[in-house]
């Protein structure tokens, strides 16, 4: 008597990503759904979201703070001709928000004690060979260069008259004016820091969320989840979902920085006009979407290529360089090599955004490097999906790029 097995049959894993057809619509869209929420889920993400939201807005309140921060300083003197000079140097102290006031003492003695306790912050004395000022252990360089200033000009004054002429006359001519012919020359530091900012930010999160991506690779390798899974879903669609998924947060997040740092920004009026922050912002966040995809696919297949942890500790260094190569390139490049840099695949998601904050580029520039970077990032998916579909089912040993590339698809 033949006996015939009439149980369901489990298919078979493919590796080309094309069989055994999927039950399930879109299933590159429930993994991407599924890796986000994941990641929401999990109470260190969050809290390292809302930690560093609070840390940039508070360096910017910071930052207005300190920046708007006068002071009030004492000048002690015993003569009257001193008290006149000092109080001369008003001009310049107030023009910067501070204040100053003049005390004249009864002697040197008294005076240089005072100076010593702390009582005043710097004491002015005229003496046969020139001028002294005293100070305890420092004298601010803000009152420095006024009082310094203010005796300058009343020697030359006096000195003036004597000669029989006057401080104009002796003055005409001496006057120093600068003119900045870069019309975005007024943006100094701002602009250093908010290139730091982008590069700083693109750095943590190819990192983090890069190997977020590899770990989950590995986790579901060891685990022989991807087995399970590759019996409903096509092998490729688990990496386009965890590509997609684990881009989209950091995609988020990016821009929620970036929305709160310029929010801080313009409300504590760090930035009278923010327009080319904006401009470069819309930038960077354009070159992180594709630079990261491009590194995203480069992660998986590293997670997919282990098969321990220790394996993805050791061939994760050359992406990590290049990721650190992309900080330092934007930061400290300059001229030429920047405007080079700016067109290199993954380093331009950093470097092209810093010229847009140092000055005018033109637009087709930006464009012709954002669609060499969008190429580059497609090619390394298309790379990653090859690599991925033969080394995700691959278990006892790591694998190599090219060993991976000679397994049977």
């Amino acid at each position: 008597m033949t006996t015939t097995d009439s149980s369901p049959q489990t298919p078979t894993p493919s590796l080309d990503g094309q069989s055994p057809p999927s039950p399930v619509r879109n299933p590159w869209l429930i993994v991407t759904i599924r890796e986000i929420m994941v990641k929401l889920a999990d109470k260190s993400f969050v809290i390292s979201t809302i930690v560093t939201l609070a840390m940039i807005a508070a360096s910017v309140v910071i930052g207005a703070v300190v920046g708007n921060r006068t002071s009030d300083f004492t000048v002690g003197t015993t003569q009257t001709d001193a008290a006149v000079v000092a109080q001369a140097g008003t001009e310049a102290i107030t023009s910067a928000g501070d204040t100053l006031e003049v005390t004249e003492f009864d002697s040197e003695d008294a005076l240089r004690a005072a100076v010593l306790e702390g009582d005043v912050d710097a004491g002015l004395l005229a003496g046969a060979d020139g001028w002294v000022l005293l100070g305890g252990s420092e004298v601010d360089s803000a009152l420095s260069t006024a009082l310094t200033d203010a005796v300058s000009q009343s020697v030359l004054a006096a000195n003036a008259e004597a000669a029989g002429t006057t401080l104009g006359e002796l003055m005409a001519g001496s006057e120093v004016t600068t003119e900045f012919l870069d019309p975005d020359a007024d943006r100094g530091a701002l602009a250093f820091i908010v290139g730091f900012i982008f590069a700083f930010l693109f750095y943590m999160a190819a990192i983090i969320f890069g190997m977020t991506i590899a770990n989950s690779v590995l986790e579901e390798k060891q685990n022989r989840v991807v087995e399970i899974l590759a019996t409903a879903i096509p092998i490729r669609q688990l990496l386009y979902g965890k590509v997609l998924g684990n881009s989209l947060l950091a995609f988020a997040q990016i821009l929620l920085y970036c929305v709160v740092g310029l929010t801080a920004v313009n409300l504590t009026g760090l930035a009278g006009d923010i327009g080319w922050i904006l401009s470069a912002s819309g930038w960077f966040i354009a070159f992180f979407v594709v630079g990261f995809t491009a590194l995203a696919a480069v992660w998986a297949v590293l997670g997919s290529l282990a098969s321990r942890s220790e394996d993805l500790q050791s061939n994760t260094g050359p992406i990590i360089t290049v990721i650190m190569v992309a900080l330092f390139v934007g930061l400290f490049a300059e001229g030429i090599w920047l405007d080079i840099a700016s067109f290199v695949p993954v380093v331009s998601s950093v470097a092209m955004p810093i010229r847009m904050l140092a000055g005018d580029v033109p637009i087709w520039q930006g464009l012709v490097s954002l669609a060499l970077t969008a190429v580059a990032a497609y090619g390394l998916l298309r790379l990653g999906e090859r690599i991925y579909q033969r080394a995700v089912m691959q278990g006892g040993t790591a694998l190599s790029w090219r060993q991976a590339l000679k397994l049977q698809a």
